[in-house]
């Protein structure tokens, strides 16, 4: 077996990071990714253990001062909860786990993505497979992400009907007073800060609330404020204007899922 002295570092034994039959242990996968992550050019190696892994901590601690760093700078451990798992497509595999290989192959890599980092770390996750392989509203990433496919879907309507986004500079805002509209404006202006907020306290769950509710935000818009015309209807003056706030509510929801490394499809 091979072992890391770690008890030079105040760890209270030495741990095996190579079983005497060629099996690397869990330690040593901590070590391979912390290794990885810092070649790769991270200042800070955030790992995230389970609420069972105390005790892991000040092992972790041990390894990075074992390879000549300061854990205070470069380690950051961050204890969270676990996942439970139901829904009509687990019960008809073998056993009652998935690993997250079999997760994608059930949900998708946008609906896993998004379903880790949607809770707070010291809450438990709750994960209906049924509920988050849907194409409903009651599927939260479908719900934000067909929020971006329709404004999509709108601007390149509009462009068809001789509508393109206008310039900018000549749009009249003052004209956004509608009450929908000044919701939307509000939820909007908020972003940099949940994601200021999200980096500072390691909470990309803000994120993913956030563009919930701005996603919302925008469909009420939607439903109470007529964007473009009917038939051979005039454009309204307010048509400029609208058109500019579902773009920006668009690159507001396409950068939020892109933090969250969640697809922003144009179509659905």
């Amino acid at each position: 077996a091979m072992w890391l002295r770690t008890t030079d570092f105040g760890d209270d034994k030495d741990r095996v990071i190579v079983r005497s039959d060629g099996r690397p242990t869990y330690f040593c996968a901590d070590l391979a990714y912390y290794v990885n992550k810092r070649e790769r050019g991270a200042d800070k190696v955030v790992i995230l253990l389970g609420a069972d892994h105390h005790g892991y901590i000040g092992r972790m601690r041990s390894l990075v001062q074992g390879l000549g760093e300061n854990p205070d700078e470069t380690l950051e451990i961050i204890i969270g909860q676990l996942v439970n798992i139901r829904g009509a497509k687990l019960s008809k595999r073998a056993g009652n786990t998935l690993n997250l290989a079999e997760l994608i192959e059930v949900i998708g890599v946008d609906a896993a993505r998004y379903v880790l980092v949607r809770s707070s770390m010291d809450s438990t996750i709750d994960l209906d497979l049924d509920l988050w392989a849907s194409q409903t509203s009651d599927n939260p990433v479908f719900y934000v992400q067909y929020a971006h496919a329709r404004i999509a879907s709108l601007l390149r309507n509009a462009a068809e009907l001789g509508h393109p986004l206008p310039d900018l500079a000549g749009v009249h805002l003052e004209l956004l007073n509608h009450d929908k509209e000044s919701d939307l404006l509000g939820a909007l202006g908020e972003f940099p800060r949940i994601v200021a907020a999200a980096a500072q306290f390691r909470a990309p769950h803000r994120v993913a609330r956030y563009l919930e509710e701005l996603a919302g935000t925008y469909h009420r818009f939607y439903d109470a404020c007529r964007i473009l015309p009917r038939g051979d209807e005039e454009p309204a003056p307010e048509m400029a204007p609208r058109l500019w706030l579902c773009e920006t509510t668009r690159t507001v929801l396409a950068n939020g899922l892109g933090l969250l490394g969640v697809g922003a499809p144009e179509r659905m």
